[in-house]
């Protein structure tokens, strides 16, 4: 038997939702973009053997968020 776990991820900094930060500025960084593209065209949720995975507009590489390249965002988080 497989147990599967849920998460529910929210951060919130200063009344700064940092998760739809994430999801916004994901646009924006190239290797998402491509990662998009080839999980849209391949018409899956997760692509190369589970390395990328796209979860309610929010992008897991290796099953961790995966923060876009904006170095702004990147500090607030930190």
């Amino acid at each position: 038997m497989k147990v599967r776990r849920t998460e529910v991820v929210e951060i919130i900094v200063d009344r700064i939702d940092l998760l739809e930060k994430v999801k916004e500025l994901r646009v924006k960084d190239d290797e998402v973009v491509k990662v998009m593209e080839k999980i849209k065209q391949a018409g899956v949720k997760m692509l190369r053997n589970k390395e990328w995975k796209e979860v309610d507009s929010v992008m897991y590489k290796e099953r961790k968020v995966y923060v876009p390249r904006d170095d702004k965002l990147r500090a607030e988080i930190i």
